[in-house]
């Protein structure tokens, strides 16, 4: 499968409707950006169960600054809806193959129940803080 084009309209429902989504945060001026398309162009085809998202920074700047992108490239990835990696800076092959693996393993429930104990406990320092 080739890469996507994500926008502010097609990005919820593209998260939502895959189990794993990649993204790429890039611009065409920026030159790591070029060196890593080719990497994920390729991996895309490799793993066709998965979508590769590209969000052009400049054209989409309300969706690169809803994420907070502050330099590119910036790679993302999703699994069940849930963030699980953000990491600027282009990926060498080699790196983004070990991701892909480490993902395809992940287990979201072992997740989930981890973030759900960290937000009891910002809930429990954040009473502990107003009891103050």
């Amino acid at each position: 499968m080739a890469t996507t084009q994500l926008t502010i309209d097609n990005f919820e429902q593209a998260v939502a409707d895959n189990s794993i989504v990649l993204v790429d945060f890039w611009a065409a001026w920026c030159g790591p950006c070029r060196m890593f398309a080719p990497v994920f162009e390729e991996a895309s085809e490799r793993y066709p169960e998965i979508v590769f998202g590209k969000v052009d920074t400049e054209a989409q700047q309300e969706l690169a600054a809803g994420f907070g992108i502050m330099s590119i490239p910036t790679l993302m990835a999703f699994k069940d809806q849930v963030l699980i990696f953000s990491q600027a800076g282009a990926l060498p092959a080699s790196a983004l193959e070990d991701l892909i693996t480490q993902i395809n393993a992940l287990d979201m429930d072992e997740v989930r129940r981890a973030i759900a104990e960290a937000e009891a406990q910002n809930l429990d320092n954040e009473d502990e803080s107003l009891s103050v």
